[in-house]
């Protein structure tokens, strides 16, 4: 899935997000729910205690004046009548009418005797419409009450309708209709806001955590990625938890080894090359005495190839060494010195574009670097050299393009390996080491930076050193 993170950090953020959200969402219905079967059970027990006291009062009362009470009290959520009989067959059997029977006997009196009818769950929108027709009124003496008592009904919500009997001590049964008011629809929006709130916090804290404990991952990841351009970089800092350490302990640990391990490969094939220098002085010695002309000629460049080789083969192992200092550096002054060096050799440059501020680098490398470029350019390029220069203000790109016969794709690569030389006419006119490319790549790296080639056969290369601007 393309939208999700790919990072470690972007996944444990989601998960935990997602989690919180989940855990919310749960517990708030989890909430409401109990709420509602709260003021459910509170709404029984009101509406039992109500109709217990109903009874209690027409038991009590005159069975003359037992009509007019029924009157009085028949208003909405209870209507009642005394004209239906006592049931004997539909009873409700359910646990809810069973529970709804036995609060409403703890609240009568003793001798009266209760049963439950019909218990059950109705549309609140009829209901309100619709009030059912168990109360006998005086339509004359009430029109003005059944119509405030109608607007009062559309206004209330109902969740249950239960119709119950209750046998008075006189044999008089009263048939109660009542309805159940559903507890408001309205959403606890305080209780909403501080679930909010809490579950911001706790995402919040959840992603400070995680950001911490995988910054030394991604530092570890950095690190990694730029050993192989640059083994003299900083050991990484060991913080973070203890596995975390331990994996930055055995990274520095490996670091260290395989900088050893080079420098004193470096060191040996040093050695070598400049112990090569001694017997080839000894034999331009010697060549100053009676020798053939032609023999001499051919064994001074025989020697001279050799030496220049010593030469680019030591500069190939030194480059990207950490033993020039970083300083700020004219990037324009350089390229400019390096330019005009190039030019005294016939070489036709034309060059673009500015350096806004001084770049922290290695003077004599970077200056090695470009010369190598401009140097392979001049030679295999043709008749014009384009130099441009572009500052980003995060990195600085030299392009150095040419006009000679390009580069097969296929070989991009390749000529940044050491002693590589193509088989075709950009080679043969050298007569070099194959060492250039791979010293001014070296350079880069070791600036933080890289060094890419362009090129369609045909249509010359195109150089780009990029060097990322170091903080001061």
């Amino acid at each position: 899935m393309k939208w999700l993170p790919r990072t470690l950090f972007g996944q444990i953020a989601l998960a935990l997000f997602v989690v919180l959200v989940v855990v919310q969402l749960l517990g708030l219905w989890l909430l409401l729910d109990d709420r509602g079967r709260l003021n459910y059970k509170l709404l029984a027990e009101y509406s039992a205690q109500r109709m217990a006291g109903i009874a209690t009062v027409l038991d009590l009362a005159e069975p003359a004046e037992r009509p007019l009470l029924v009157k009085a009290l028949s208003v909405q959520p209870t209507m009642l009548t005394l004209s239906l009989p006592w049931a004997t067959e539909n009873i409700d059997g359910s646990i809810d009418a069973q529970n709804f029977a036995s609060e409403a006997r703890r609240q009568l009196a003793a001798g009266l005797q209760v049963q439950m009818l019909a218990l059950e769950r109705v549309d609140p929108l009829l209901l309100s419409l619709h009030p059912p027709p168990l109360a006998h009124r005086d339509k004359r003496d009430h029109d003005d009450d059944d119509k405030d008592e109608s607007k009062s009904a559309r206004g209330k919500f109902f969740a249950r309708t239960y119709v119950a009997q209750i046998r008075l001590h006189d044999g008089v049964v009263v048939t109660f209709h009542h309805l159940l008011p559903m507890p408001s629809g309205d959403l606890p929006y305080r209780l909403i806001a501080l679930l909010v709130l809490l579950g911001g916090a706790t995402t919040g804290l959840s992603i400070w955590a995680v950001r911490r404990l995988t910054r030394p991952l991604a530092r570890f990841t950095q690190a990694a990625s730029g050993l192989a351009k640059n083994l003299n970089q900083a050991p990484m800092p060991e913080v973070g938890p203890q596995d975390v350490r331990q994996a930055v302990q055995a990274f520095n640990t490996m670091q260290r080894d395989v900088r050893r391990l080079v420098d004193t490969r470096a060191q040996a094939l040093s050695a070598v090359s400049h112990d090569l220098r001694l017997p080839i002085t000894r034999m331009r010695l010697r060549l100053e005495g009676e020798v053939a002309p032609e023999l001499r000629e051919k064994m001074q460049r025989d020697l001279g190839e050799m030496d220049a080789m010593i030469g680019h083969t030591l500069d190939f192992l030194r480059a990207g060494s950490d033993t020039e200092a970083l300083v700020a550096v004219n990037l324009d002054a350089l390229l400019d010195s390096v330019i005009e060096d190039m030019e005294e050799l016939g070489a036709r440059i034309t060059r673009e574009g500015r350096c806004s501020q001084p770049l922290k680098a290695r003077p004599h490398d970077l200056r090695r670097c470009i010369a190598n470029l401009l140097d392979n350019a001049r030679f295999y390029g043709g008749d014009g050299i384009r130099v441009s220069v572009e500052d980003t203000g995060t990195e600085v790109r030299i392009r150095i393009t040419d006009q000679g016969p390009g580069i097969p794709e296929s070989e991009l690569e390749k000529v940044f390996e050491p002693y590589f030389r193509l088989e075709s006419s950009r080679a043969r006119h050298t007569g070099g080491t194959g060492l250039g490319l791979p010293i001014a790549k070296a350079i880069a790296e070791a600036h933080g930076g890289s060094l890419s080639l362009e090129s369609k056969p045909g249509e010359g290369v195109t150089a780009c050193i990029r060097l990322p601007r170091r903080a001061a």
